[in-house]
């Protein structure tokens, strides 16, 4: 059943592929924050995987990410979308956002592309028990594995497991059920299952799955690229500085991100993208 609200919420798609594709999130910029109960009856009724809610605090704004089930930690498409709002809102480029973790930043660049600073951004390799629990998850084996890129969990805001098939097909053959991949995220503290194919040492070909968030897929996931390049810095990956990730062509919803990633362990990880505004 829908509510009414009179919080506007604007829809941008964020990690657009020109006029096409993207992420779908939902934008609330209010004076203040709605509660805790209605920020997530709204991220509900709108029923993206993420709905970013903003409101002016000090020298910067306090921010909020709901997903259809519950509040995340950081979310990279919605932080994107975000920014192009505050910009047009706001007439400049650069804003200081206040997590429930700490601050980040968003700016708007002169292509009209946005870039966040995620949170530091750190690794560590894949517990054997939740290897394991992932690969029968996905109907996989160690075989379909990258050895280049051994599993890992890795961390820009929040956890994601980072497993690196060793082919396009395996990739493009991405299942599972919904709920058993719910189970397995919430017991092991995931956010995503990034499923990714090396084309190159800086092109990547990527899906996440977000059961936790009550939607199988997302077509563009910038926590988990943020996550990605602190994990590809930390194995000495040979990145050059930026890596570029195509996302969502399997769902019909073909996505760009790019990673910008500093020399420093533990730094955040900048990651860019377009917008599109979408209908609704």
């Amino acid at each position: 059943m829908k509510h009414e609200t009179n919080r506007p919420v604007l829809r941008l798609a964020a990690f657009s592929d020109g006029r096409v594709g993207g992420n779908p999130a939902g934008v609330v910029v209010d004076d203040t924050l709605p509660s805790d109960a209605e920020m997530q009856r709204i991220a509900t009724d709108v029923g993206y995987s993420e709905t970013v809610f903003a409101a002016p605090q000090d020298d910067g704004w306090r921010v909020r990410f709901f997903s259809p089930k519950e509040e995340v930690a950081f979310c990279g498409h919605a932080t994107i979308a975000l920014g192009s709002v505050l910009a047009e809102r706001e007439s400049q480029g650069l804003f200081q956002l206040d997590l429930n973790s700490g601050r980040i930043s968003v700016e708007i660049n002169e292509d009209g592309s946005a870039t966040l600073m995620s949170p530091p951004a750190h690794s560590a390799g894949a517990d054997s028990s939740l290897l394991t629990a992932a690969l029968e998850l996905f109907d996989l084996t160690v075989a379909d594995l990258d050895p280049a890129l051994p599993p890992s969990l890795a961390n820009a805001g929040n956890n994601h497991l980072i497993l690196a098939l060793g082919d396009r097909l395996t990739l493009s053959k991405m299942s599972y059920d919904l709920d058993e991949g719910a189970r397995l995220m919430r017991q092991y503290d995931l956010t995503t299952i990034s499923l990714l194919w090396a084309e190159t040492p800086r092109r990547f070909h990527s899906r996440n799955a977000f059961a936790i968030g009550g939607v199988a897929e997302d077509p563009a996931t910038g926590a988990a690229a943020a996550a990605l390049g602190g994990y590809l810095r930390d194995i000495r990956w040979p990145h050059d500085g930026e890596i570029n990730i195509v996302q969502g062509e399997d769902m019909g919803a073909r996505s760009l991100l790019k990673a910008s990633i500093s020399a420093e362990p533990g730094d955040g990880i900048r990651v860019s993208g377009m917008t599109r505004v979408i209908g609704g």
